[in-house]
């Protein structure tokens, strides 16, 4: 007992991940609509500045160098790794460098999470992110009249001076478990252990073309796991996981050979890999 609330312990590790079929994305950017409007992420006036718009979710176009006819494009979706890292040397880049301890990797879900209101805007996080996943907040959100009745009271607005970043949407993990346990002591399921369908990112849902799966990389009965270790198992990627050994959980896939070569940045493979984005 801590606190007058009992502390539950989960009898089984999980580590949530994506799967990203590129063959399939076709740069629509609806993940990305649906990744701001689930997790209360402002628009500015002027979204052209790519330097100072918040976008968790963003999809960056690439290209095989090559002259027409023989260019070919793959869009590239890219949520935040939630890195592993390598326990040995400290876990994920952004966690190792964080002084006020703000953004933290949970050894039970495997998600980086990020704390609001321990974050004081010192931006080392971000400098060690190597995806540029993180976005600091230069000004207050503010919200056109009538769009506040939209906003998630699920997840909290972030304030000025801080860092923000993709979640996994953590707050339908947590959701999804108090469900869990609520149905587990009310005998109505003996497994806490969620099922694929009860925790799902909103970008997962919302793609159109199925290109994003999600689900536990450790459950064998999930889509992940299956995609990972059987359908692509000597397909798919982790970009700069190679190179830096960050042990993302964001997996790609793609039947096109310089696809790996331009999100990995391998120069040696591909002529001009020219990433752009929306």
């Amino acid at each position: 007992m801590s606190g007058g609330k009992e502390h539950v312990e989960i009898p089984y590790q999980t580590k949530f991940g994506m799967v990203i079929n590129l063959d399939k994305c076709t740069g629509c950017g609806a993940c990305m609509v649906a990744c701001m409007a689930e997790n209360n992420v402002p628009v500015r006036y002027d979204e052209s500045d790519k330097l100072r718009s918040i976008t968790w979710m963003r999809v960056y176009k690439l290209t095989n160098g090559k002259p027409f006819p023989e260019t070919d494009v793959c869009w590239l979706p890219r949520p935040c790794m939630h890195c592993e890292g390598n326990p040995a040397h400290g876990f994920s880049p952004c966690v190792s460098v964080c002084p006020a301890v703000a953004t933290d990797y949970s050894r039970q879900t495997g998600i980086v999470s990020q704390i609001y209101t321990r974050c004081f805007g010192c931006r080392y996080c971000m400098g060690a992110c190597p995806y540029k996943a993180r976005y600091f907040n230069w000004w207050d959100p503010k919200w056109p009249d009538g769009m506040k009745q939209y906003l998630s009271p699920d997840v909290s607005c972030r304030m000025r001076g801080i860092v923000e970043k993709c979640s996994f949407c953590f707050h339908r993990y947590q959701r999804a478990m108090d469900k869990s346990f609520y149905q587990a002591s009310q005998g109505g399921r003996e497994d806490t252990r969620l099922l694929e369908e009860e925790y799902q990112t909103a970008c997962a849902q919302a793609c159109p073309a199925g290109a994003i799966t999600f689900g536990d990389l450790l459950n064998p009965e999930h889509t992940v796991y299956k995609l990972i270790h059987a359908t692509y198992k000597d397909k798919a990627f982790r970009i700069l996981e190679k190179t830096l050994g960050t042990r993302p959980k964001v997996y790609y896939v793609s039947s096109k050979d310089w696809v790996e070569a331009a999100a990995d940045n391998h120069t040696k493979k591909v002529a001009k890999a020219a990433p752009g984005g929306h």
